[in-house]
């Protein structure tokens, strides 16, 4: 089953007078529960892939649908609720917020995405994740105290505080050496094995493609058949 479907997606930038199609005519799916990693070298049109598929840049045509929304057709502020509420990200850094403690970041992303959890419900769900990426004993932390591991675990753990559906992770082991990189991609791994959380995935890093059911080629703005 299918959790995201890409129809003839294309995104053009205009540089001068002169038009640069960067995405031309993706079609594309998303199997649900399984991690997918887009490859391909810099300038490919991944991460532009990945950004139009999140809703987080409008494309300059195609279809994006997810379990049966239609994006494409949606406004803003409908886009943004689906964002909010159903996606989760993690990008090359952790982008925590540096005054913020990391249960308090968990506690803004429960916000951000306006869940109705009773604060005695919320405290358990906060501690049940971060226990499961053994982030719990720097619960009380700032992100100045942490390792690039630990931050990156809290941002995993801030991804998917509200159940999403689907997660999208940009480079998500690049500033990270190898054996942090191997805690993080198993610890991606396990989380959508048990969770059943649709994962999109770029990377350079070919030792990562172990833990992705399926890896896509992209080539000059082109999935590679």
């Amino acid at each position: 089953m299918s959790s995201l479907q890409i129809k003839e997606l294309e995104k053009s930038f205009k540089i001068g007078r002169n038009e640069e199609k960067i995405l031309k005519s993706i079609d594309f799916e998303l199997e649900e529960g399984k991690i997918t990693a887009l490859v391909g070298t810099s300038g490919s049109g991944k991460s532009t892939l990945l950004t139009i598929a999140a809703g987080l840049q409008k494309s300059s045509g195609g279809k994006i649908k997810f379990n049966d929304k239609d994006l494409t057709d949606m406004s803003s502020s409908k886009v943004r609720d689906v964002r909010a509420k159903e996606f989760g990200f993690v990008f090359q850094h952790a982008h925590l917020v540096p005054f913020l403690s990391v249960k308090d970041q968990l506690n803004l992303m429960i916000d951000t995405a306006e869940l109705k959890w009773r604060k005695k419900e919320k405290q358990q769900r906060i501690q049940d994740i971060l226990e499961t990426v053994d982030m719990w004993k720097h619960r009380d932390s700032d992100p100045d105290q942490l390792s690039g591991g630990e931050k990156q675990r809290v941002a995993i753990a801030r991804a998917i505080i509200h159940e999403p559906k689907l997660l999208f992770a940009d480079e998500p082991t690049a500033s990270l050496d190898s054996k942090r990189s191997v805690e993080v991609m198993e610890l991606i791994r396990s989380l959508s094995i048990e969770r059943n959380i649709t994962v999109l995935m770029v990377t350079h890093d070919e030792d990562m493609l172990v833990y992705a059911d399926r890896t896509v080629e992209m080539k000059d703005g082109k999935i590679e058949k």
